[in-house]
């Protein structure tokens, strides 16, 4: 049961219904369309939204399915069940159009893998059973354009070819006619043969008429031409016209012929195209449900709502267009939680939320899927009543708050456990403390019936009810009340507050008339506000601060999990270096010993010859010198980024840029070589990394101080501490108010640092402005293969102030 009579209008769901026809390809579809009606029944609603996410589903895979010819044929099917009757030429093109899109859909379900995916559409199909003789024998006679075919029969075949070569005749006979005229002066030299009454004639002007003989069969709109059928040509042109009746005769027959073909099977072709339109219905719901975003939440049998991002379809489409986002709705309705009751200040979402809520329970009993998570869970109602917006009516004499209490009426003498309810600003339109009254006691009455539903109010004896009742829920719609600015969001568990009195105080009345209305308001009425306000506040510094935890919480993760990759990688490192220094200790021991062999064999040669001994002596001492500990020290301190940099630097050389140069960075020691040229920037490849660099920036090198500067590079790497790096590294980078020459170097080194360190995510401070900066930042990002994605920070946290930038 659905209440009351324009429920669909007060919802927006007559909006649906225009949607979805848009989406039908045919009028088929569209009554399809207006035959939708709200359901109860649990396998009907099942089946529906089944077959609408199967569909769906073919859409996302890409799946070819038949998208053109959906015609509606049941009026010709009409005609051809009447005996005798037969349909033209172009009634039976769209037939044959039409049919074959039909036994398309049908091949397409009776393929095995489509069996298994598809099994409710497949179902479906095999209901339809028409002989696909009759499309090849319908194809047989007409052709793609709807016309009967040449040889559709031998008469026929016959007929035209003798029209053919009588036109042929008739039109040599005429240009030779029209040749002597034109020469003799008869006829403009631009005239050509024409068509009057279907006969071939001749454009003659009025004043030479009677200097050809024939007959007359039109003249111009001025009356200086007219149209003559010269006599010689009378007996041809008679003869084409007999032969035309004969083909008229001849595509008559056969077209009744295959009429009658066509009426033993009508009945089967009525169903036929029932499924037409039926799948045409489908797909456009499907079509509709991807623009939306909408899923088949789970679905149970008992009056439920466990929703999470619940987003309107008609702003869903809206803000689409605006390129914006739905905030979404998360809500829970359960046997110990049936009415909820959202307060909060006006403008704030109350009453998008309660419509929300009551179209999507709707479109899903209507068979529609509907925007929710995946995860949702949607349950069944067996009636549906409303409340909502201006009820007065003139017909009946009844004000607004009359209208309401008729509604009021009707709810508490049909509801039960099975309904849900939505009021929208219950309780207002006549004196306040009686309308809040009132209120309470129905709200009493609703509860112990069992309904479920979502009521806005402003009254605070409701909200005071709702807290100390079972059964009831508060509910409020968050409110920044620092910056009186609603955030959308509803918050279930706890009231809300009008914020009347900051609201008034933000618009700019007189802060005397805000007093005297706060002591009219009552001690009581204020200090109640008072503490929805400062919880209000407290709620936003909380979920502030447990935000803030999360990120600190993912960045401390996403360090350790780092540093335990580093540390894995040093250790494997080190245990690498060992190896190699025992391999070199080896050969160097291996070698020392050869020496001293040799030194002992070249001493016991000379007989101990003073000088020979002190030489080989010598030779030792300098081979032992080299390879002494302290030795090796000095080797790596000049290796060190220190000694390194105190080095020598290399030659620059002069001239033009060009592809396959070698290159450093100007004021860096970042070397690379040219791959590209694009313009005043050039592409250049600096390792496995590639980068866009304006030409003015860059100095050419060339190849031996390209070598020796990789060495130097090399030796730079060797002497960078990784595991310290880590610990300094911060994921945040702010760029405000640098200049777009600075930016761009802090933000290539703090690139370089976060791919060196394996980072996933970064976030850069740009701030908003004219978005000069952002839109720098982001031309720079999109430069590095290992960034994967950039989009704006949340709303609530900086916005299009701060991109997010996610890397492989």
């Amino acid at each position: 049961m659905i209440y009351p009579d324009h429920f669909e209008a007060k919802l927006g769901f007559d909006t649906i219904r225009q949607l979805l026809k848009e989406r039908c390809l045919s009028d088929l579809g569209t009554a399809y369309v207006d035959k939708i009606r709200f359901s109860d029944n649990y396998d009907l609603i099942q089946k529906l939204t089944s077959q609408t996410a199967e569909f769906q589903d073919i859409l996302t895979q890409g799946e070819y399915f038949p998208q053109q010819n959906y015609y509606n044929a049941h009026p010709y099917l009409k005609q051809a069940a009447i005996e005798g009757a037969f349909l033209d030429e172009a009634v039976f093109g769209e037939l044959r159009a039409s049919l074959m899109t039909i036994d398309q859909c049908l091949r397409f379900f009776a393929q095995a893998s489509m069996q298994e995916t598809y099994p409710l559409l497949t179902a479906l199909s095999q209901t339809v059973e028409f002989d696909r003789g009759l499309v090849k024998q319908i194809d047989a006679t007409i052709d793609e354009r709807g016309k009967v075919r040449d040889n559709a029969s031998p008469d026929l075949q016959r007929i035209r070819k003798s029209l053919i070569q009588e036109q042929n005749n008739l039109r040599t006979q005429l240009n030779k006619l029209l040749g002597i005229a034109k020469q003799q002066g008869y006829i403009k030299s631009d005239a050509n043969i024409t068509f009057r009454e279907g006969r071939m004639v001749v454009p003659v002007p009025a004043e030479h008429k009677r200097k050809i003989k024939g007959f007359i069969h039109d003249e111009s709109a001025t009356g200086q031409t007219v149209y003559i059928e010269p006599a010689e040509v009378l007996d041809t042109n008679n003869h084409l016209k007999e032969l035309a009746y004969q083909e008229r005769r001849e595509i008559i027959r056969i077209l009744t012929a295959l009429t009658a073909a066509i009426r033993p099977q009508v009945p089967q072709l009525q169903k036929a195209y029932d499924y037409l339109g039926m799948i045409d219905f489908i797909r456009a719901k499907a079509k509709l449900s991807l623009e939306l975003g909408a899923v088949k939440p789970n679905f149970v049998e008992q009056p439920l709502l466990d929703w999470y991002a619940a987003r309107h379809p008609l702003l869903v489409l809206s803000f689409a267009a605006q390129k914006k986002h739905v905030i979404p709705l998360d809500i829970s309705l359960s046997e110990e939680r049936r009415l909820l009751l959202i307060s909060g200040p006006n403008a704030g979402g109350k009453s998008v939320s309660l419509k929300t809520v009551g179209l999507l329970q709707y479109m899903f009993q209507c068979g529609l899927l509907v925007p929710l998570a995946e995860n949702s869970t949607i349950g069944l109602f067996k009636r549906i009543f409303i409340d909502i917006g201006d009820e007065q009516s003139l017909e009946n004499d009844l004000s607004t708050y009359s209208a309401h209490l008729t509604h009021m009426r009707h709810f508490l003498r049909f509801s039960n456990a099975h309904t849900l309810l939505l009021i929208d600003e219950f309780g207002t339109g006549t004196e306040p403390v009686v309308g809040a009254a009132i209120a309470e006691a129905i709200l009493e009455q609703l509860n112990a019936k069992r309904a479920f539903g979502v009521i806005t109010t402003h009254y605070s004896n409701l909200k005071l009810l709702a807290e100390n009742t079972k059964g009831l829920i508060n509910g409020a719609m968050r409110f920044d009340a620092e910056k009186l600015s609603p955030l959308y969001i509803l918050e279930i568990g706890k009231p809300g507050s009008s914020f009347a009195f900051e609201i008034a105080h933000k618009i700019g009345l007189p802060p005397e008339v805000i007093q005297r209305s706060r002591k009219k308001a009552g001690k009581q009425q204020v200090n109640f506000d008072e503490v929805l306000r400062n919880l209000e506040i407290e709620r936003k510094q909380l979920h502030d601060l447990n935000r803030t935890l999360l990120e600190k919480e993912h960045a401390l993760t996403e360090t350790f999990n780092n540093y335990q990759k580093l540390k894995e990688y040093l250790e494997r490192e080190k245990k690498g270096i060992l190896n190699q220094a025992k391999q070199e200790a080896s050969i160097l021991l291996k070698e020392a010993n050869q020496r001293i062999e040799s030194t002992i064999r070249e001493i016991k040669e000379t007989q101990a010859d003073k000088s020979k001994t002190l030489e080989v002596r010598q030779q030792l001492q300098k081979f032992a010198q080299k390879n002494r500990p302290e030795a090796a020290s000095v080797a790596w301190e000049a290796t060190t980024p220190e000694v390194a940099e105190a080095e020598v630097p290399i030659e620059v050389i002069e001239g033009n840029i060009e592809i396959d140069d070698y290159v450093r960075i100007k004021g860096q020691n970042a070397i690379g070589q040219v791959v590209a040229l694009k313009g005043k920037n050039a592409e250049i490849a600096i390792g496995a990394l590639k980068s866009t660099v304006k030409l003015d920036r860059l100095e050419r090198l060339s190849r031996k101080a390209f070598r020796k500067e990789q060495q130097q590079a090399s030796v730079r790497l060797k002497g960078i501490n990784l595991n310290e790096k880590m610990m300094h590294f911060s994921i945040k980078l702010d760029l405000r108010g640098k200049r777009g020459e600075e930016a761009v170097t802090e933000l290539t080194r703090f690139m370089d640092d976060a791919i060196l360190l394996g980072q996933t995510e970064l976030h850069i401070l740009h701030g908003k402005g004219d978005g000069i900066l952002r839109n720098l930042v982001r031309q720079q990002l999109r430069q590095y293969k290992q960034v994967v994605g950039i989009a704006d920070e949340h709303a609530d946290r900086g916005g299009d102030g701060i991109t997010i930038v996610t890397l492989r």
